[in-house]
């Protein structure tokens, strides 16, 4: 698996393209966010925030509009309102400093098993839950007839409600199913990602089912197609 490692201070990129190296991924580093954009195509990016030229925001914005790479933002923030905003601009995960690298390891692991899982199921049919249209092939979204930008975990998590809509999903379901099953770190991040949703939806769709988890209150409808499934 290709790397782009994206960090401009070396005293950190070296010795982490070496354990990156070692632990068998192919690592280019980029000390600018220049040279980042004009990196060659990679299978996932470490995207520092603090560049020299580029703010950080800019060049994981830049990248999520030239492709669906998925990215990892190191950042020094730890709060909330930072961690929305990095999801927003099209983040799949950030990992806080100071990190351990085991833990980063584990996280690209993650990032990049999901990233295979989602291109298997790109060929499912178009899922429609009462104004909710959900298309995998394209990865769009439209609610109330209006179309919904979602980073890609945002988009495999509201996929993951809608499928089975009013159904209540618990914090594990969804960590493991929209996650990893072996994922490593807090599951805050889940909260983060459906407080972004209700957000770009503009909608309470998604409901908090107070210490279990999260349903999709959506509807009363059920998926499109369900019963043809009924009728085979």
């Amino acid at each position: 698996m290709r790397l782009l490692l994206v960090e401009d201070d070396s005293t950190i990129s070296v010795p982490l393209r070496d354990g990156l190296t070692r632990e068998g991924f192919d690592v280019q580093v980029a000390a600018t966010g220049a040279e980042a954009l004009a990196a060659s195509s990679v299978d996932l990016v470490l995207l520092d925030l603090g560049l020299p030229d580029l703010e950080g925001r800019v060049v994981c914005q830049e990248l999520r509009a030239r492709s669906p790479v998925p990215i990892i933002v190191v950042t020094a923030r730890g709060d909330e309102i930072d961690r929305v905003v990095l999801l927003e601009m099209g983040a799949d995960d950030y990992v806080v400093k100071p990190f351990g690298f085991r833990e980063l390891v584990a996280r690209i692991r993650a990032v990049l098993r999901r990233t295979a899982q989602t291109e298997v199921t790109t060929h499912s049919p178009t899922l429609t839950v009462g104004s909710l249209v959900i298309d995998p092939r394209t990865r769009m979204v439209r609610f109330n007839d209006a179309p919904v930008a979602l980073t890609p975990k945002e988009f495999d998590l509201l996929t993951c409600l809608a499928t089975d809509a009013g159904a209540v999903k618990t914090r594990e379901q969804l960590m493991r199913e929209v996650w990893d099953e072996h994922w490593w770190g807090s599951t805050k991040t889940l909260d983060v990602h459906v407080a972004s949703l209700r957000r770009k939806l503009r909608s309470d769709a998604i409901e908090t089912i107070r210490s279990v988890g999260y349903r999709c209150s959506l509807a009363d409808a059920e998926p499109a197609g369900s019963n043809e499934d009924d009728s085979a």
